[in-house]
């Protein structure tokens, strides 16, 4: 059963979810936003601002950063 939400989990993660909905749905996802330098994301404006926005404003790729979260989120 675990595994499965694993999966689930980590289908709904793209690059057009907001910060505000993915900290909302995966609080553990703030960790590895912290570690990349993207501190910003507790202030009203990036809560609706993409996880793709977001990795653009920092110079990240988006799918690194994604591929990262899915790794927190699997332990």
């Amino acid at each position: 059963m675990k595994n499965k939400k694993i999966k689930e989990k980590i289908n709904e993660i793209s690059k057009n979810i907001t910060f505000n909905e993915l900290l909302e749905k995966y609080p553990e996802s703030a960790e590895v936003l912290f570690k990349k330098g993207m501190h910003c994301i507790g202030c009203a404006i990036s809560a609706e601002e993409t996880l793709e926005q977001g990795a653009m404003a920092h110079g990240l790729d988006v799918n690194e950063l994604i591929k990262e979260i899915n790794k927190k989120l699997k332990k």
